[in-house]
């Protein structure tokens, strides 16, 4: 791919992102999103999300399975579960996600790369499509990671809805296992900051174990708002 076509294709979409007018109001904390992908990759993950604010106590978690579908493409299916308002967990969404490598690592001035997600709520005819632009800038220990996502949303008893978000990593690379960030999160009607820590363990072949934590104040309102999320990831 020629370099002034990802260029010009990611200034497109980026101005499509900062223009749109969110009003939806979800989770906006989630992963950043890295723009690589390895052939024959295999993984299994599982998230866990924590919110607590003064009005709620919101938990989620998340597990799933990806195949990479040649080197630059992988897919992968979650099952979703979250907390109802009597306290009962059970499960609620599934998800299916496609990941494209646009670039490869260190091709160009920055890596580039796509996210592209379906998820159905258990039980309803509700439905969401999220698409994302992917960014990655290395620079001697640092790393920094945009993406950019477009969601919608539709279905039975809920308003069809369309939001943005963007989400900022920066990450010093202080050692493969050790590796702390600063994590920025904008969405409707919410802005948070907060530090992260991930880290990686390699194993034989493209065996590896991959972990994040990050703790995240929301600070464009008044009182309690605080997001704890986990990541733990499997290769192989």
């Amino acid at each position: 791919m020629k370099p002034n076509r990802v260029f010009y294709g990611a200034l497109c979409l980026l101005t499509l992102l900062l223009s749109a007018r969110a009003v939806a109001d979800g989770q906006v904390v989630d992963r950043v999103y890295h723009p690589y992908v390895l052939a024959n990759e295999h993984r299994l993950e599982w998230r866990f999300m924590s919110r607590q604010t003064s009005e709620e106590n919101y938990l989620a978690q998340r597990v799933g399975f990806g195949h990479s579908v040649n080197e630059n493409w992988i897919l992968e299916l979650y099952l979703i579960g979250e907390r109802d308002e009597q306290g009962n967990f059970g499960l609620e969404a599934y998800e299916l996600e496609a990941r494209w490598m646009m670039t490869e690592q260190g091709q160009y001035w920055a890596d580039w790369g796509m996210v592209f997600e379906v998820e159905k709520r258990h039980g309803q005819n509700q439905w969401e499509v999220a698409s994302g632009l992917v960014m990655e800038k290395e620079f001697d220990r640092n790393s920094l990671t945009l993406n950019w996502f477009m969601i919608y949303e539709w279905g039975e008893n809920i308003h069809d809805e369309l939001e943005s978000e963007f989400r900022v990593q920066y990450r010093y690379r202080w050692m493969p296992q050790v590796q702390p960030s600063i994590e920025f999160y904008s969405g409707e009607n919410y802005i948070g900051l907060g530090p992260a820590l991930m880290g990686l363990q390699r194993f034989d072949g493209q065996k590896q174990l991959k972990w994040e934590l990050g703790f995240i104040t929301e600070l464009s309102n008044i009182g309690k708002d605080h997001t704890l999320r986990f990541v733990l990831e499997y290769e192989f």
